[in-house]
């Protein structure tokens, strides 16, 4: 399959990775020794957990027929369309404090998320 984005430049992508989500991206990425030039980000929502959907993140280095690849800022993010429709606007983070280490969905459509912040629902 061709690598494709079928956003523009003026408009803004339809997923976002922190600072801190890219740094812990790229050191994941150098310890498991993914090529970062040959592989995806692959970021989906699957059913699953307490509210009904759950996110899967990965490395990938096939794209499926449906995918939309997106670059941000060094990584190279696939999206299938309905994943897409259900991260509009989410924002990837890292963190490592008190409150739960690692990454972190930020989704400004979820109506509801269960206690562990596994899973949401919209």
């Amino acid at each position: 399959m061709t690598e494709t984005s079928s956003h523009s430049a003026l408009e803004a992508p339809p997923f976002g990775i922190t600072e801190r989500a890219r740094h812990r991206l790229a050191a994941v990425a150098a310890r498991e020794g993914v090529d970062l030039g040959a592989a995806w980000l692959r970021v989906a929502v699957v059913a699953g957990g307490c509210s009904g959907l759950t996110y899967d993140l990965g490395w990938d280095t096939a794209l499926n027929p449906d995918d939309e690849v997106v670059d941000l800022e060094g990584f190279r993010v696939a999206l299938d369309l309905k994943s897409r429709l259900y991260v509009e606007g989410t924002t990837l983070d890292f963190t490592d404090g008190l409150e739960g280490k690692g990454f972190h969905f930020d989704n400004p459509q979820a109506t509801r998320t269960c206690a562990c912040g596994e899973s949401f629902s919209l």
